[in-house]
Parts: C-alpha cells; sequence; structure tokens
C-alpha cells in the first residue's frame, strides 16, 4: 500500500531535518539484499551516527532540492538505500564496509561539501579515518613523548639502585 499525501509531507519534513544537519550523503542500490543482511547494515549504521534509509527517489529529491545535495538527484534512479551523516565520512564509510562483505550492494554517489562524488569518489571519502580514529591517533602521538620521558626515569631510577647496592 502507498502512501497517502500526508504520509509523503512527513518523510519528505524527516528527511529534509537530516539533510539539513548533514555533511554527506551517500546512496547504494540494494536490489536482491536479504533482510537479514540490512537490519545488520541498519545496526552498523545506528552506531555509528548515520542515519540509514530505503525511500523513494522522488520524496528525496524534493528533500534535497535548493540544497549543497540537489546534484546528487540526477544519479538517484533505482531502489535505493540512502546513508546520510553530519560526520563527513561515517555515512560513504558504513555503506563502503559493508559493501566489501556483501556484493549485492552496489556504491552508486555520494555528495559533500556540495560536490557529487562517483563511485570511486565515495570509496575514496570512506576510506579517511574518521574524526575518532584521527583523534585517538593524535592522543597517541601526543603521549609518546611523556611515556618515553617516564621511561627514562625509571630507567635512570634502577640504574642508581643498581650502583648503590
Amino acid at each position: 500500500m502507498g502512501l497517502n499525501l500526508n504520509d509523503k509531507k512527513a518523510v519528505v519534513a524527516e528527511v529534509s531535518a537530516q539533510v539539513a544537519n548533514a555533511q554527506t550523503i551517500a546512496i547504494a542500490e540494494y536490489r536482491g539484499i536479504e533482510v537479514v543482511h540490512l537490519t545488520v547494515l541498519r545496526k552498523k549504521a545506528r552506531e555509528s551516527g548515520v542515519y540509514l534509509r530505503v525511500l523513494k527517489n522522488t520524496l528525496v529529491r524534493r528533500a534535497v532540492a535548493g540544497t549543497a545535495f540537489a546534484g546528487l538527484a540526477d544519479h538517484m534512479v533505482g531502489p535505493l538505500i540512502y546513508s546520510v551523516s553530519a560526520d563527513p565520512v561515517a555515512a560513504a564509510k558504513v555503506l563502503s564496509d559493508f559493501a566489501k562483505t556483501n556484493d549485492k550492494l552496489v556504491l552508486k554517489a555520494g555528495s559533500y561539501a556540495g560536490n557529487v562524488l562517483d563511485k570511486a569518489g565515495l570509496q575514496a571519502l570512506a576510506s579517511i579515518p574518521s574524526r575518532d580514529e584521527l583523534l585517538a591517533k593524535l592522543l597517541g602521538v601526543m603521549q609518546a613523548p611523556v611515556s618515553g620521558f617516564a621511561g627514562c626515569l625509571a630507567a635512570l631510577a634502577k640504574q642508581r639502585e643498581e650502583t648503590a647496592a
């Protein structure tokens, strides 16, 4: 059973709200994927803070009209799943990681910072470490000199104990 006009307006409003806060939209064709696998994909998306939904293309075209993502409308053809995130990398990463293990999910296109990305561009965006990963690496780099200094002090204290004994 199709959506009535009020349901369609509600979907467009919901998607518009997600798009207003988004930095990235990634789309993929999901033809032939079993429900069990889609459930796994949705779970990963929720964990990553990604809005993931199968939507009618015409409704999404209305939601992105007049936004930085309007150029993506040309790629909205066929059965698509939409991944939307405020994190610049998360939307692409969720779909790209899932596509590596499930060949029935085919990356189509995406949009980041007003630029429409093809499949290769979407995969390149997905390969960038997330904000949390970058912060963890930065913290590791910042802790390295401190832990090295602490190791030197411990070695010096041990050497003094050995010479004193």
